[in-house]
């Protein structure tokens, strides 16, 4: 297992590596010019060449690129070209906030999705099953801005009942952080479920027609324990990736319920830096996340393992 761990943070070592070169690129071929942000739009040329050459970018992009690959090997992304804050302090500010809305989604998106997907298979051609399958496909359509815009004047505004957006503290009142994240956490988590579900009830139902299946039916064994022990978690197995796919969505792509609830974290964060063409900051987060997708796809692999044992993750035979 420790190879195998090992074997996958060698192998991601050029994934990384490329994807500084995507990242610097993309933010560098954007037009614009971040200079020219920075002086203001009122600027003469000469302090607009001040600040290009304050800030280093009248080097040509190959020598913007190398300083920036070392600072970042050296653990050091940079200074934020508008807040003049160190870029990892606002990561660290930020990033606690977008974990919480992430883990948060992510629990709610699993209490949904997998027993509306199980009930559905069991259901299949039944009313129970074209309910949940009509409610799966309007979720999915529904825009996640649009329905997050009616949950705050449904809730906030018309009911009462939760506050409309910002954010608490975690630790001096959890009740109150509680209301905050009902919103945020259940506008992403609908948006995730639906899809989810979906792939649980076809998983089911292509589990509960193998042979081992009717075997254990033929056995005499209960519905509940069969659909638990063998079915449930051998159809969890391909639903593992997708889980693993959408908390990394989760964690950098949360850009537009972040805006809607007024919520700290590293979505708005990158929408505030793009905006200001803050090259240091989106270059930071966008690594970030790459990092985490990798680490997030190495802990669904080994995920496997403990589903299905036949699975083995040393790259040897499966025998």
């Amino acid at each position: 297992m420790l190879a195998y761990i090992a074997r996958r943070l060698i192998q991601a070592i050029p994934v990384v590596f490329l994807s500084t070169i995507g990242i610097f690129m993309l933010l560098h071929l954007i037009p614009g010019d971040p200079a020219l942000v920075l002086a203001g739009q009122n600027a003469d040329q000469a302090t607009i060449e001040a600040v290009r050459e304050a800030y280093g970018l009248n080097e040509p992009l190959p020598v913007q690129y190398v300083q920036w690959l070392g600072q970042v090997v050296r653990g050091d992304f940079g200074v934020s070209f508008f807040s003049r804050r160190p870029v990892a302090q606002l990561i660290q500010q930020r990033a606690p906030a977008t974990l919480e809305l992430a883990l948060a989604a992510m629990s709610l998106t699993i209490l949904i999705a997998v027993p509306t997907g199980v009930l559905a298979a069991v259901n299949n051609r039944k009313p129970l099953d074209w309910i949940i399958t009509g409610f799966n496909g309007i979720a999915i359509s529904v825009p996640g801005f649009w329905l997050g815009i009616l949950a705050i004047i449904l809730f906030a505004l018309v009911l009462g009942w939760l506050p409309p957006g910002s954010k608490g503290d975690l630790f001096k009142d959890p009740l109150m952080e509680l209301k905050f994240l009902v919103l945020p956490a259940t506008t992403l988590a609908l948006a995730f479920s639906s899809g989810l579900s979906r792939l649980i009830r076809s998983s089911v139902l292509e589990v509960m027609h193998e042979d081992y299946v009717r075997t254990g039916r033929a056995k005499g064994l209960a519905e509940l324990p069969l659909l638990w022990r063998h079915v449930i978690r051998n159809s969890l197995v391909p639903v593992i990736t997708i889980l693993g796919l959408q908390f990394g969505a989760l964690l950098g792509g949360s850009v537009v319920t972040e805006t809607v609830f007024s919520w700290p974290g590293l979505g708005s964060l990158i929408r505030d830096a793009i905006s200001s063409r803050d090259y240091a900051v989106v270059q930071a987060c966008l690594l970030l996340l790459v990092m985490l997708f990798i680490v997030i796809n190495l802990l669904t692999d080994l995920a496997y393992g403990f589903l299905d044992p036949r699975i083995r993750l040393t790259g040897g035979s499966n025998r």
